[in-house]
């Protein structure tokens, strides 16, 4: 005979074992710790200077006005009038990314860096009693500020397993250091809304809204089986187990897309000038694709036009490939229904973001030499051999000389923004990335 599933089954022991290290304000308190100017000032961080473009990062004291992540340049010099706006500076973003992961290996060996301005340490058994943990971090804190700059300032959370440890560094903003022992769990997430957890957003909401759970305690609640049937999918009752405090192993990833996208500035929104910003970031795209070791067999147009906010995008399959020179012929066959999109808009074109994207990426393995990389040049069978040759010998070149020493197609007067590399939240571009 069957019993039933225990409401609450035994549960493994759960030592602290996890310690996630978040920057307050990261971009804007590197650019307060670069500007003394700006310190105590509420300031923001935008791609552009213009008003039309959004804040990538807000400062503490912009915080305060209700400034954040997203907020419109225009609207927050309508919530705080002595708001400061300055541009990003991505290079310098991750030379302190650098500085500060190097400061915390003085400590503990980093395990996994999240993001530009999030690590996560695991914690060993002679690390782990609460006290060990917290006066760990209070060192890390104290080195990050003293070594690194002092206005950077970060939040740590303590816990069983990482994504409690991540959820605990958003509880106490700035310069918090708050901890969730296993007699904690799972009572102290009560109080958190279901959205603050990772992976649920707005459409897994619904469905578990529609299985009669809207909070976190609803979830917890149930048995492990069952909450597992609201989240759905392989291993749901996963999430169960981590929100009581279970250290499950990490879920392998891999990569799926490449791709890079602009805001470009208001007077460089027509047609010239969006064709080029995207033949730059095909190329940039197409860059990493190589040094990844990865080949493309799609790519993705998108943009956004000044009257809509929705994304309107295409995309056309491509030959399993790397060349940049494949890339950009196909692009140019995209380009004209963008134009077509664009043709019966009121404002007629006018692109606010454009962006390109390698995506279905699959791993090189064993390359083969070709055939035909000694046939003549026009001969169509070497054309693509050749142009591979080319795209990596253009890539070793801009490592060497500096961003743009050779590129492909004209750069210059003046019909192009400026499209350097940037810093996508959950990814840290590589140095060689700064010089595409």
């Amino acid at each position: 005979m069957r019993h039933a599933e225990s409401p609450c089954p035994d549960l493994p022991p759960r030592p602290l074992r996890w310690l996630f290290l978040d920057l307050n304000s990261y971009f804007a308190s590197v650019e307060q710790q670069l500007q003394p100017s700006l310190r105590g000032r509420p300031v923001i961080v935008a791609p552009v200077g213009a008003d039309t473009t959004v804040a990538i990062a807000a400062s503490i004291e912009a915080k305060r006005y209700g400034i954040k992540t997203g907020t419109p340049v225009w609207e927050a010099k309508q919530l705080c009038r002595e708001v400061i706006v300055t541009p990003a500076r991505h290079d310098r973003y991750v030379a302190f990314h650098e500085a500060i992961v190097a400061e915390i290996w003085r400590h503990i060996p980093v395990t996994k860096v999240c993001s530009i301005d999030e690590v996560a340490c695991h914690l060993l058994d002679n690390e782990n009693t609460r006290d060990a943990a917290e006066a760990l971090a209070r060192r890390i804190k104290t080195g990050i500020r003293a070594n690194v700059g002092e206005r950077l300032t970060s939040s740590v959370g303590i816990a069983p397993n990482r994504l409690l440890a991540k959820l605990a560094s958003d509880l106490q903003k700035p310069d918090g250091l708050v901890v969730f022992e296993d007699r904690d769990l799972p009572h102290a997430l009560y109080r958190l809304a279901l959205r603050e957890i990772a992976g649920i957003g707005a459409k897994m909401e619904r469905r578990l809204a529609l299985d009669g759970v809207n909070d976190i305690r609803q979830l917890c609640e149930r048995r492990p089986r069952e909450a597992g049937q609201a989240w759905g999918g392989t291993n749901g009752d996963r999430l169960w187990y981590l929100l009581h405090g279970v250290d499950l192993p990490e879920k392998p990833t891999q990569s799926r897309t490449i791709g890079h996208s602009h805001v470009l500035s208001p007077t460089r929104r027509g047609v010239e000038a969006v064709r080029l910003t995207a033949r730059r970031l095909a190329l940039k795209a197409a860059s990493r694709l190589r040094r990844k070791g990865y080949r493309a067999r799609l790519l993705v147009l998108h943009a956004r036009f000044e009257d809509d906010k929705s994304t309107w995008r295409t995309s056309i399959k491509l030959p399993a490939t790397e060349d940049s020179f494949v890339v950009l012929d196909r692009l140019e066959t995209m380009f004209p229904r963008l134009r077509e999109a664009a043709r019966d808009r009121p404002g007629g074109f006018r692109i606010r973001m454009i962006g390109v994207t390698l995506c279905e990426i699959e791993a090189m393995a064993g390359e083969q030499g070709s055939l035909f990389a000694h046939l003549a040049p026009t001969d169509p069978l070497a054309r693509e051999t050749r142009g591979l040759a080319l795209s990596r010998a253009m890539d070793r070149l801009n490592e060497r000389f500096g961003r743009n020493a050779v590129s492909v197609g004209p750069l210059g007067g003046g019909r192009i923004d400026h499209v350097g590399t940037k810093i996508a939240f959950g990814r840290i571009p590589e140095a060689s990335e700064f010089h595409e």
